[in-house]
């Protein structure tokens, strides 16, 4: 929709319905305080924008914020690539990286397209800290229906996941976002040890140290191809997606690094580190009793 706006009221009228879908409240305040405008110009948006959609915002009075309706539909063609990545490094269209995540997210390569309407009710549900009942189509027992407690996104480079309590089983654990079928938010809040400061392996940071695979017969081509220093790539990732990270990468994580050289350019130096690591099961060539992976 062709919108008879400046381009700058059209940036600051995009992030506002952004943060309106996908938090699940926007304030005044907001646009003053992202966009250094004063009181009166953030007024003039939010009227714009109501103007143009009078029936996607609503005002809350007993939360002071506008709240996105049931008839909700974006103004804005949004790409997969620019919400997720916007959620993955803050509502900054073209800003510095200093602006700062709405959300716990961490991600390290492709994206997929999940569905815009299914991830707004999991985004609103994290920044509202309620719980979920959804339908999770497992790779193992089917389609079933479980509450979670959704606390923060994750790309593994290939698909994004919901890191999220399952109250099923009494754990974190990690959902495929695309294999969400649906999503009803409940009408309570998350308990304390459902949140993601409970969550132990997300907040673990583990250090991970790669090197050129020793069969390698010129190694200096991987030193290069990866800008390591002193022959060694050290990355600092959570443990939650360490496995995955292992496994994107194909880093030969076996005790004798014993893996196909051709496939694996890459072995972990300090394998012990994923000792207690859930995800490390993904991990190639590393064997760890404890279970882990995506749910």
């Amino acid at each position: 929709m062709q919108l008879p706006l400046s381009h700058s009221q059209r940036e600051r009228l995009a992030y506002l319905e952004l943060k309106a879908f996908f938090v699940g409240e926007l304030r005044r305040g907001d646009l003053e305080a992202r966009f250094s405008i004063k009181p009166a110009a953030a007024t003039r948006d939010l009227n714009a924008y109501r103007e143009c959609a009078p029936d996607n915002l609503a005002y809350d009075r007993y939360v002071k914020a506008y709240i996105p309706t049931e008839h909700f539909r974006p103004l804005f063609p949004f790409s997969a690539e620019r919400i997720l990545s916007w959620l993955l490094h803050g509502f900054g269209d073209g800003q510095a990286p200093t602006v700062a995540r709405t959300f716990p997210c961490e991600g390290a390569g492709e994206l997929v397209r999940p569905d815009f309407g299914l991830l707004g009710v999991i985004t609103r549900a994290m920044h509202g800290n309620r719980p979920l009942q959804v339908t999770y189509l497992s790779l193992n027992s089917g389609p079933a229906k479980r509450v979670i407690v959704p606390v923060a996104l994750a790309d593994n480079g290939l698909r994004w996941h919901v890191r999220a309590y399952d109250r099923q089983r009494k754990r974190f654990s990690d959902f495929v976002l695309t294999r969400i079928a649906k999503a009803k938010p409940l009408d309570e809040r998350a308990e304390p040890y459902e949140g993601i400061e409970a969550d132990e392996q997300w907040n673990r940071r583990v250090e991970l140290q790669l090197v050129p695979h020793p069969r390698l017969k010129h190694p200096e081509g991987v030193v290069a191809d990866y800008g390591m220093k002193d022959g060694r790539l050290t990355l600092d990732v959570s443990a939650a997606l360490a496995g995955y990270a292992l496994l994107r990468w194909a880093v030969d994580c076996s005790a004798g690094h014993s893996l196909d050289c051709a496939r694996h350019h890459l072995c972990l130096a300090n394998r012990a580190v994923l000792d207690g690591v859930e995800s490390g099961v993904l991990a190639p060539g590393y064997v760890q009793p404890a279970a882990g992976g995506e749910a």
